[in-house]
Parts: structure tokens; C-alpha cells; sequence
């Protein structure tokens, strides 16, 4: 099969397709059947939608299998429409006849028990199933790049359909049409990397290193992003996620009234909803018709998103969310008085909690664009809490003038934690920023790996990099939120192997409080130290390496291992080792065998490192 003129065809017609999905089990009448839906993808886009579904379902499947299953409930769609029309089976919802499909397959015992339910259920014992964890397929093994032109010219026409494949297996809730975009920038990478490979000034591994992560950054992000989002919502419910997005659409169409911005934030919690439990067809009709909805009603959302209307759809998304926030109204007053001074707030609040709250962080939210999301949504709480308190009270006018006072120090608070990490991040760079943030995270964290620590706050220090140059304004916004992605992957590491009760706390308690509970950790006092044994420090002539990052990475393992070996190491201990190792490392790499020295340096000042660390 010809994948690369499905993909080509599917975006162009990716909006009939989304009209085209059904609503699964919620749609059961004969307007959504099968042949009605194979009429309007027509075959090539049914069957590409098909194995995206099939290889998220069953992603231990081979390739064969897959298409296999794809060929079967498209020949089952053709005769439906052609010569079966008033088959009963061909009335089921497109769901049910996906999940019979795959029930019908023999050797797939990691599945019996689902098959053996009745609908709705088995659809959720299957949504059950997926698996994202890194690790549950094999990560893809990249080829040498005459391999890879090679099997590109020999398999041109179903090398797409092999790519959608692999990835939909390995990302079971990524969003289909960010896969099918994908698959596009994939093969004209491979069209563009491989047009001369009998050029012998055609550099083929510098075209891949240089396109290759233009490929790999959308399945990175957007899956991250979705992860995330994901975590939140099965972590903290709707009602944390809701309040996150009024804060999200409010600052981004600061213009759009109340009860649009409200419209949207149920829409998108929905599309969320459908999103985390995998439902796939569910989430592509979702999100599209938020965005249809979004692009005719422009007038009253947003002046800041007409060229990303005018986008095809499959980039009107990213489009939208990384379009510039909207002006606030000309007419809109600097502040929200009438939530603290109103005397009738307490009459409101009691009959009204949710939407009183929704409206104090809709109208405070669309006047403040330069705070993140999460300061938002804990000015939020902090008010919901003030009126909990001052409702209760006799006089609550005089009780809630309070909060104006307690608003201001949060506020003060976070810009100077922000605003002092920045003034560390221009001072040191990157490489002493982040062993900064290790010292920290490895007193916090002693039970994380080297590798995840390492990998944590170097993203961090890239966070540092991209926001510390932006202007106040700006700030925030970049940081916090960024910061918030970290720790919302370093939550759900714990959530599958637990790190200890102070981060389970912070990961638990609320979502909003997050970043400034880890902020606050100090030294896991419950953590057993390592011991130290010669394993623990040993060095060689790897050490004596030209390449800065590979001996940056080496020095970063001996700090975590010196914290994770005496977890109060003071800063003049750490300076007094740092240089001896710093001697030491001089000395054996002039030497003639380094190893030699090596060997016999490392007990001297392991025994050194020792007797400073005990004083």
C-alpha cells in the first residue's frame, strides 16, 4: 500500500475526517454506521485512521498484524457500504467494531479478559492497557544512514505507513494527527537526506543529525505535554484541571466574556478527559470542533489568532496555543475590588462557591497575562481560603481587606525566588547552575539515580537559559510553567517508584502549591547514606578526555555520590575536594600511563575526601 499518498491525501481532507469520527459509544443511531463513515474518508483514510487506532490498542502487535487488522475492518466497511447494508453488525458503533476486530485475532492472551466484557466495558479494559511507560517497547534503534537510504529506496511507498506504526505503538495517547504530521516531516527528511547519496559531497549523517530532531521534537512535546496534562487530571480531578484552564484561556483571550471563556474550558476539560483515557477517535473530534468553534467566533475570542485559523487544521492547534495572548480591553479596570469590598460576597459565595470562584479567577487572570498559571491559580486558593475564614466572622469587610496585605507578599515571594535564580543562572552559566541545582535536588532527592538527576535539572538549566533573558513581564510566565513540566515528571516518577515522603507530599497535596512545597525540601533526614567503598569513587584515564561535556558529566557523578555519601556536606568541603580531585586528575593525565596513576592516586584521595568529610 502506497502510505506516503495517504498521508499526503489525509491532510488535505483531515478536516472531513474529523466531521467523520463518531462519538463511539455515545452515538448509536444509523447515521453514524460504519458505511457512512467509510463513505466519507473514503478507503485510504479509513485504513490509515484504522492502524494509527489499532497499533495504540494493540501495541505488541507486529507490523503485519496491524495492517492485517486495518485490511480486515476496511474490507468489513466496504461491503457494508456495497452489498451488507442491512447487516445488523454493520449498525454498531465504529468502537465496537474496532475492539470485535482485534478480539477475533488469535494469540493475544494479554487481552482475553477484556474481550470477555460487554460494551462500554471492554472499551475501558482496553483503554486499561495502554502502556506508555519508557522501556515497555524497545526504544527505536537508529540505523547508519546508507542503511536507512537504502530501506528508504527499496520500501519508499510503505516506509510511512511503517514509521506511523512504530510511533503509534510506542505513544498509545499521542493525538493521531500529530503522528500523521509527523510521518510528513519524516519523509521529507528521508526524501531530502537521501536525494544524493551517490554525491559524494552530500554529507548523509550531518543531514540526518540535522533534520532528525525537527522530527522527534513534536512526538517529545506534544506527548509531554499531553502526559502531563494527563497526570493532573488523574492525580489532582476536573475540577484542579478546569481551574487551570480558565486561567490558561482567560490570559489568552482576555477579551472573550465569561460565559465563552466557561463554554471553552468545559470543552477542553472534555477533550481532555477523552484524551487520558485513550479514546482516540474521541479526542481528534474533540479538539476539532474546539477549534472550529474557536476560528468562527473569532469576533468575540481573540484578534491574535486569524493567520492561525487561515493554517491547515492539523497546524491550527499549535498554532493557537503558542499565538501571543490578546489585548486586554481598553476599558478593563486595574483591579478586582468588588471581590473583597462587595458586601453581598458572602451571600454569594455560600450559594454559589464554584462559579463565584471561577469568575474571581476569570476576571483576575485576563487583567494579569505577565503571572504563570500556577502563581494564578495559588492566588486562587489564597482567596477561596480568606473567605472560608472571613465568612465566618462577624464583620468579613474588615477580615478580607487582610487578603489585599497577604496577595502582595505571595506575589513579592515568587518574583524574588524567580528573580534570585536568575541572577544565579547569569552569574555561574549553565554548568554551574545546574551543579547548583544537584547539590540541592540530590539533598532533597538522595534516591534518585545520577542519570535522573542529571537529566532533571538540566532541564532545568535549560529553562534557566530560555526564560532568564526575557523581560519581567515575560518571565514568570516562562519559568513557572516550564519548571511546573519538570516537576510533574519527576511526580510521576514517583508515582511508579516512590522517592520519598516529603516529595510524595508535594506531589500529592496540591498542584497549585507544587513548586513552592519542592522548593522548600531540605535534606531528606530518613535517607540511609552510601557507604564509602572504592566502587563508589573510582577514576580513570577517561578523565584525562578533551571533550568538556564528557568530563563535565563525570565530575556531576562524583558531586552526587560525595552528597548522596554525606548528604550535610558543607560548601568549603566540597571546594577543599573539588580541588584535590582537580590535582589529582592533572597530575595522572600528563603521567605516561595514566591508568598507573590513576589506580594508585584514587585510594589517596578517597582517604583524604574522608578525613575532610569526618571533621
Amino acid at each position: 500500500m502506497n502510505w506516503r499518498a495517504v498521508i499526503y491525501i489525509i491532510l488535505l481532507v483531515s478536516f472531513t475526517i474529523v466531521r467523520a469520527l463518531p462519538r463511539s459509544y455515545r452515538d448509536t443511531e444509523e447515521k453514524n454506521s460504519i458505511s457512512q463513515r467509510f463513505s466519507q474518508l473514503q478507503e485510504n483514510n479509513f485504513k490509515a485512521i484504522a492502524m494509527i487506532m489499532f497499533a495504540q490498542y494493540v501495541q505488541g502487535n507486529t507490523f503485519g498484524q496491524v495492517v492485517k487488522m486495518a485490511e480486515a475492518v476496511t474490507d468489513f466497511a466496504k461491503r457494508c457500504t456495497d452489498t451488507d447494508r442491512d447487516n445488523p453488525n454493520c449498525q454498531k458503533p465504529l468502537d465496537r467494531i474496532f475492539l470485535n476486530t482485534i478480539c477475533q485475532e488469535d494469540n493475544l492472551p494479554r487481552f482475553t479478559d477484556c474481550c470477555a466484557k460487554k460494551d462500554p466495558e471492554r472499551n475501558d479494559c482496553f483503554l486499561s492497557l495502554k502502556n506508555s511507560s519508557r522501556g515497555f517497547i524497545s526504544p527505536f534503534e537508529r540505523p547508519n544512514a546508507e542503511a536507512a537510504c537504502k530501506n528508504y529506496s527499496e520500501h519508499r511507498h510503505s516506509l510511512p505507513g511503517y514509521f506511523i506504526y512504530e510511533v503509534s505503538r510506542r505513544h498509545p495517547f499521542l493525538y493521531a494527527p500529530t503522528i500523521l504530521s509527523v510521518a510528513i516531516q519524516y519523509d521529507e527528511m528521508m526524501k531530502d537526506c537521501c536525494r544524493n547519496t551517490e554525491d559524494s559531497t552530500h554529507n548523509l549523517e550531518e543531514c540526518f543529525r540535522r533534520q532528525a530532531p525537527k522530527v522527534v521534537k513534536p512526538i517529545r512535546e506534544d506527548g509531554l505535554r499531553q502526559e502531563h496534562t494527563c497526570g493532573i487530571l488523574k492525580k489532582f480531578g476536573e475540577r484542579t484541571i478546569k481551574a487551570l484552564k480558565l486561567v490558561q484561556i482567560s490570559q489568552k483571550f482576555p477579551k472573550a466574556d465569561f460565559f465563552t471563556v466557561t463554554k471553552l474550558v468545559s470543552d477542553v476539560a472534555n477533550m481532555h478527559k477523552d484524551c487520558c483515557r485513550g479514546d482516540m477517535l474521541e479526542c481528534m473530534r474533540d479538539r476539532e470542533e474546539i477549534l472550529h468553534y474557536v476560528c468562527t467566533n473569532q469576533e468575540i475570542i481573540s484578534s491574535k489568532i486569524k493567520k492561525c485559523c487561515e493554517k491547515p487544521l492539523l497546524q491550527r492547534s499549535e498554532c493557537i496555543i503558542n499565538a501571543e495572548n490578546d489585548d486586554k480591553p481598553a476599558n478593563l479596570s486595574p483591579q478586582v475590588r468588588e471581590f473583597i469590598e462587595d458586601k453581598g460576597i458572602c451571600e454569594r459565595f455560600a450559594q454559589e462557591k464554584d462559579n463565584h470562584l471561577a469568575r474571581f479567577l476569570y476576571e483576575y487572570s485576563r487583567r494579569h497575562p505577565e503571572f504563570s498559571a500556577q502563581m494564578l491559580l495559588r492566588i486562587g486558593k489564597g482567596y477561596e481560603d480568606l473567605l472560608n475564614e472571613c465568612c465566618k466572622t462577624g464583620s468579613p469587610e474588615n477580615c478580607c481587606s487582610r487578603g489585599e496585605e497577604e496577595l502582595k507578599k505571595h506575589i513579592y515571594e515568587t518574583e524574588s525566588v524567580m528573580k534570585t535564580s536568575c541572577d544565579i543562572y547569569k552569574e555561574k552559566g549553565d554548568y554551574y547552575f545546574q551543579n547548583e541545582l544537584l547539590l540541592s535536588f540530590t539533598k532533597k532527592m538522595p534516591q534518585l539515580t545520577s542519570a535522573e538527576l542529571i537529566k532533571f535539572t538540566k532541564q532545568m538549566t535549560t529553562i534557566g537559559s530560555k526564560c532568564c533573558q526575557l523581560s519581567q513581564d515575560k518571565l514568570l510566565p516562562c519559568a513557572e510553567e516550564n519548571l511546573d513540566l519538570v516537576l510533574g515528571e519527576i511526580c510521576r516518577r514517583h508515582l511508579t517508584n516512590p522517592i520519598n515522603p516529603s516529595v510524595c507530599h508535594c506531589c500529592s497535596s496540591s498542584y497549585a502549591l507544587r513548586r513552592p512545597c519542592m522548593g522548600k525540601l531540605e535534606i531528606d533526614e530518613n535517607y540511609v547514606p552510601l557507604s564509602l567503598t572504592p566502587d563508589l569513587f573510582t577514576f580513570h584515564e577517561d578523565l584525562c578526555t578533551t571533550e568538556e561535556e564528557k568530563l563535565q558529566h563525570k565530575k556531576q557523578e562524583m558531586l552526587i555520590n560525595l552528597i548522596k555519601y554525606k548528604p550535610q556536606i558543607t560548601q568549603e568541603q566540597l571546594t577543599s575536594i573539588t580541588v584535590a580531585f582537580t590535582a589529582m586528575r592533572e597530575q595522572c593525565c600528563k603521567e605516561e600511563n595514566r591508568e598507573a596513576c590513576f589506580v594508585k592516586q584514587s585510594p589517596e584521595l578517597i582517604k583524604r575526601s574522608e578525613k575532610l568529610l569526618s571533621a
